[in-house]
This record gives C-alpha cells, structure tokens and sequence, in this order.
C-alpha cells in the first residue's frame, strides 16, 4: 500500500483531479487547505521579512494557500493510474508552479472503530 500525496499550487483543478480520481477507481481521498512555508513566514511577519532573489520570485503573485490530497492506494498498479489522471487533467497547464506528488509506502491502515 501506498499514500499518494499532492500538493496543488493551482487549486482551480481540484474538481477535474477528484472527478479523475473516481473515473479510475479511486474511492476515497482526503483534501486538506495548505500553506507553503515561504508563504506561511512572509504572511506571519507582515511582509518585513527580507527576502533574497530567488525566494522572493517565487513568493511574488503566488497564492497563499494550496491543497493538499492524499489518498491510501491498495497497489503500485493503482499509484500510477492515480498519477496519470492527474498528469491528464494537467496536461494543458503552464509547466511551473503547479505543485507536486509523491508517495510514500504504508505498512499497515487501522481502521477507526470503537472497542468492543
């Protein structure tokens, strides 16, 4: 089992992602609102942090928040269905700052019930 985490800088793609994500067999997966970390420091402080060149590129016209979706996948089979999907609804996207994916493998899922 697998975790497949991504983090969406765009999040006007969320709905296309999510359709995907049933059309493929997906059957559950959680969104979470997000916060880059240079966009966590920069709103905490005013803006009076001082940033250098390449951060402060990046900060300037980025949104504040994202999303972040994660789904337990049963197989690397289905991983690399979830991947494509998300590549599919993107495909037409610009090619930066989108966010991103990767997977982490699961040992064991518990599921949430009371003691009996």
């Amino acid at each position: 089992m697998y975790v497949l985490f991504i983090v969406l800088n765009e999040v006007s793609y969320l709905d296309a992602i999510l359709e995907k994500f049933v059309q493929v067999g997906i059957g559950g997966a959680t969104v979470v609102d997000s916060q880059g970390m240079a966009s966590a420091i920069v709103s905490s402080s005013g803006g009076r942090v001082p940033l250098f060149g390449s951060l402060k590129t990046l900060i300037e016209g980025a949104r504040p928040y994202n999303k972040t979706i994660f789904a337990v996948l049963k197989s690397e089979a289905l991983v690399e269905k979830a991947v494509g999907a998300v590549r599919e609804v993107l495909y037409d996207a610009p090619p930066t700052g989108l966010g991103l994916m990767f997977t982490v493998p699961v040992a064991n899922v518990y599921e949430m019930v009371p003691p009996r």
